[in-house]
């Protein structure tokens, strides 16, 4: 269990001069043992996020929206230390009351990549990653410029052992 936030700017190849604030709850599971050979040994993980708070500032409007990530592919590598590095894919849909961007649609499809680390205490866990967010309509509309960003997400959360 998970609570982050995020937020980042916009970067080239979409809408520009725009800024997404995001915060939400995730419930992950470790699915697999420790998988492949040295430096890419790890886990399979799979998550799902609740997006409660979406903010889009843009320069036609600040949208709010909530998000659903139901796909959530996450690779933990072996752990070093107190720190446990992690790439991730994820996806899912932001519903809004603004067209993001600007001029296209109220729903949107929001895949991204990243790549972070927790860092492990005795308790609590914290996690820090970069993050590439895509955010489009996927064709929906007959506008689609979507909007890319590069973000900083933080969160704390702790881990269970199975039993």
């Amino acid at each position: 269990m998970q609570v982050w936030t995020g937020g980042g700017h916009s970067v080239p190849g979409g809408t520009s001069f725009t800024e997404a604030f995001d915060a939400g709850v995730r419930y992950g599971r470790v699915l697999t043992g420790p998988h492949l050979p040295w430096i890419l040994r790890g886990r399979f993980e799979y998550a799902v996020d609740f997006v409660p708070v979406y903010l889009i500032f843009q320069p036609a409007n600040t949208a709010y929206g909530w998000g659903f990530n139901p796909l959530g592919l996450k690779w933990n590598f072996e752990r070093r230390g107190r720190f446990s590095p992690y790439f991730e894919l994820s996806g899912g849909t932001l519903f809004s009351n603004h067209n993001i961007p600007a001029y296209t649609n109220t729903v949107n499809f929001t895949p991204s990549a990243a790549l972070g680390v927790h860092i492990l205490g005795e308790k609590y866990n914290w996690s820090v990653d970069v993050r590439y967010l895509h955010i489009s309509n996927a064709g929906l509309g007959d506008f689609n410029p979507g909007l890319n960003t590069v973000q900083v997400r933080l969160g704390v959360g702790r881990f269970w052992k199975g039993k």
